[in-house]
């Protein structure tokens, strides 16, 4: 039982290190207060909601507006384990983003078990190319889309970094810069701990879509953030992943949010003055 299972650690404590639901028990009150938040901004700002980018009841976007037109683009996936999570519950940062120009548009996408991540991957890349190819009619510069994402979005900013814009007919350098906030880039670890019972992954589903073994293709900067108060085990994989694409040519930043656990890390976003937040507007050029 002592036995070291996964990057040093036994069995009982993977949990743990890479459930952010054990390492964080007030998990549930976070999310209440997020979606509070993130329903306010919902009822206010002003904004296009449930845009088909394909044909499942949940391959849908919002996009908020931004204050002036003809600015950058932040496009943003909400986490969950890649098996909860909407993005009606966490667009509570956005009109930090929009108050300074840029327009903010978030991705939604199936969930596990119904599909698989793979799915996913090819449903988060189909939504990226659809705003790429409409987000004009909505203010936005399709020559500025920037992508982030936090936690399962993480890794599927990731995978969109990975992936050959130009085999579908559009520009390689896409975008133009990416923020991968606290997200989950080893996929084999998931085999190994309780979410597998609902995200079902299998060796050939994490051996295909882990971004450890699928350098980025899109050379824009990237910044690879983790918050300072997440477990050991999480904030290695942030660190692996950065150190990854160091190795890979790329411009990239690695950020340790201070006073962050994985349920506050999208709630710093609210704050321009944290370290996160200035970094976002830095890189979106707002």
């Amino acid at each position: 039982m002592n036995e070291a299972v996964y990057k040093g650690f036994r069995q009982d404590e993977l949990e743990y290190q890479y459930n952010p639901r054990i390492s964080v028990p007030e998990y549930p009150e976070l999310a209440k207060v997020r979606a509070a938040q993130a329903r306010k901004v919902r009822e206010s700002a002003k904004s296009w909601l449930n845009i088909a980018y394909g044909a499942s009841p949940r391959e849908r976007l919002d996009i908020y507006a931004a204050t002036n037109p003809a600015g950058p683009v932040l496009i943003y996936i909400h986490g969950g384990y890649w098996r909860s999570g909407s993005k009606e519950d966490n667009c509570n940062f956005v009109p930090t983003f929009t108050e300074r120009g840029a327009t903010v548009a978030l991705i939604e996408y199936d969930l596990c078990p119904n599909v698989t991540v793979t799915d996913i991957v090819r449903q988060t890349r189909s939504a990226i190319a659809w705003i790429y190819k409409n987000i004009l009619r909505y203010g936005g510069d399709p020559a500025k889309l920037f992508v982030s994402g936090h936690s399962a979005g993480g890794h599927l900013t990731a995978m969109a970094l990975a992936h050959d814009w130009g085999h579908d007919g559009l520009p390689h350098d896409l975008i133009k810069g990416a923020v991968a906030t606290s997200g989950v880039y080893d996929l084999e670890m998931v085999m190994k701990i309780s979410v597998q019972e609902q995200v079902r992954m299998t060796a050939e589903v994490a051996a295909k879509n882990n971004p450890l073994l699928h350098p980025p293709r899109v050379k824009c900067p990237l910044i690879v953030a983790v918050g300072a108060a997440e477990p050991e085990g999480w904030q290695q994989m942030s660190k692996d992943y950065f150190e990854f694409c160091q190795r890979s040519g790329m411009t990239v930043d690695y950020l340790v949010e201070p006073n962050a656990n994985h349920y506050t890390m999208t709630e710093h976003l609210l704050d321009a003055t944290r370290p996160l937040t200035q970094a976002m507007i830095k890189q979106l050029g707002i």
